[in-house]
């Protein structure tokens, strides 16, 4: 972005149904203020209105607004606007320039934006267009995410209702709830339905969906074991509720499968684009190639910080990720805390991470070993580990090289 005279600043504070513009000159001057219907005739109005009202094309003014996504950013980014955008925790401090009384409106958030850009664009964090293939990845990833949490209160449900009438099943649950459990909750939704069923009926069940923990013998003895003396009215209502139950959960399993298929194919896509750039391993391959790295590890670091990858920005990463303690320090007294304002996807995919690294990775073990020696928890210790990861991921990264874990051997060997 050019600095000269005709430069602007804009203010966004966004709402849900309208968002009020305030645009100031390089001097602080109020020039305009406006507010835009949340709609797309509104956003292209926004957007024509900066620019005719300052005189100037999109790429010469910054536009800061409260997040860093959404409608409103992405339809400035798109028509070449610079936008910014600033934690609301930072804005409210920005606030108190301008009254310290408490006192908030939409216009005085707008003019404290945009006031506040034009004085400390350093502190603001320059937002860029994305990756088509990242934006697709991060909505599949997130859906995914939701899936599997809405399973799982499938299957909290379906064992609280099994709890009621049905106590034997759910000795066959243990801690996954699989097709084969629903498959074989329909052949026997009760205790009396057990005791009418054939050996041959549930051995074929199991041996079609290769189940070789149990045999049809020791299903059936749990299945009729003394039963619950509770009202028949109680039975069909649970049986009742639990076909709405596996009903959903075999859509779920369904829409579960096709989004992992297609993340995994938005991976291959985004990996061919970047063995175009040269003969070293791409991004991508390298990632993976670092333990604990599993495909859904994988997926969710390239979906939320797949630009700090590119950047190789390792102080990001470490706060987006929740790795970077906060130290806070006054006087004598000095206290460090675990960072609360992270990504919550990324910091659990991170998490998982480090965990897998520190039984698989010999360095890594030794490193949490020494952590929890020293009297760390656990997640305090995986947390270090993760941090030591991020180091070594930047680190390979710039030298296009794959994760070695025995690359300590050679030195070990030549030593002895």
């Amino acid at each position: 972005m050019k600095n000269h005279e005709s430069l602007f600043f804009a203010g966004v504070d966004w709402g849900r149904e309208s968002h009020q513009v305030c645009l100031v000159d390089q001097k602080g001057f109020v020039i305009g203020e406006k507010s835009f219907k949340h709609s797309g005739g509104g956003l292209f109005e926004m957007a024509q209105w900066i620019q005719k009202i300052s005189g100037s094309e999109a790429r010469d003014i910054a536009v800061t607004v409260e997040v860093n996504h959404g409608p409103v950013v992405e339809s400035l980014l798109e028509q070449g606007f610079g936008v910014y955008s600033i934690n609301p925790k930072q804005l409210d401090r920005f606030r108190d320039r301008f009254c310290v009384s408490g006192a908030k409106d939409d216009r005085r958030d707008a003019l404290v934006l945009a006031s506040a850009l034009r004085t400390d664009r350093p502190h603001f964090r320059r937002l860029e267009p994305q990756d088509s293939d990242t934006i697709i990845l991060r909505e599949l990833n997130r859906t995914r995410e939701e899936l599997v949490s809405e399973r799982t209160r499938c299957v909290n449900r379906l064992r609280g209702l099994l709890w009621r009438y049905y106590p034997q099943f759910g000795e066959l649950l243990g801690r996954k709830v699989s097709t084969w459990h629903l498959e074989l909750w329909e052949f026997m939704p009760c205790p009396e339905a057990a005791k009418r069923k054939r050996i041959s009926t549930v051995q074929n069940l199991l041996k079609r969906n290769r189940i070789k923990r149990f045999n049809a013998r020791q299903v059936l003895e749990i299945l009729r074991g003394e039963k619950i003396n509770v009202n028949e009215a109680t039975v069909q209502s649970c049986i009742g509720h639990i076909q709405t139950i596996t009903e959903r959960m075999k859509v779920i399993d369904r829409q579960h499968k096709e989004t992992e298929d297609s993340i995994k194919q938005v991976i291959k896509t985004m990996n061919s684009k970047l063995n175009t750039e040269g003969e070293r391993p791409t991004d991508i391959e390298i990632l993976s190639s670092i333990p604990g790295a599993g495909p859904v590890v994988l997926a969710t670091i390239i979906a939320e910080a797949w630009d700090l990858i590119r950047r190789r920005d390792l102080r990001a990463l470490r706060c987006l990720g929740g790795t970077a303690p906060v130290t806070r320090q006054s006087g004598k007294s000095r206290q460090v805390v675990r960072r609360r304002a992270v990504c919550a996807n990324l910091s659990g995919a991170l998490h998982v991470l480090g965990g897998v690294a520190a039984i698989y990775d010999p360095v890594s073990r030794a490193k949490y070993q020494a952590l929890r020696a020293r009297g760390l928890g656990y997640c305090r210790s995986v947390r270090t580990v993760c941090d030591r990861l991020l180091l070594v991921a930047c680190v390979i990264l710039e030298k296009g090289e794959l994760f070695d874990k025995q690359f300590k051997k050679p030195l070990e060997v030549a030593a002895a």
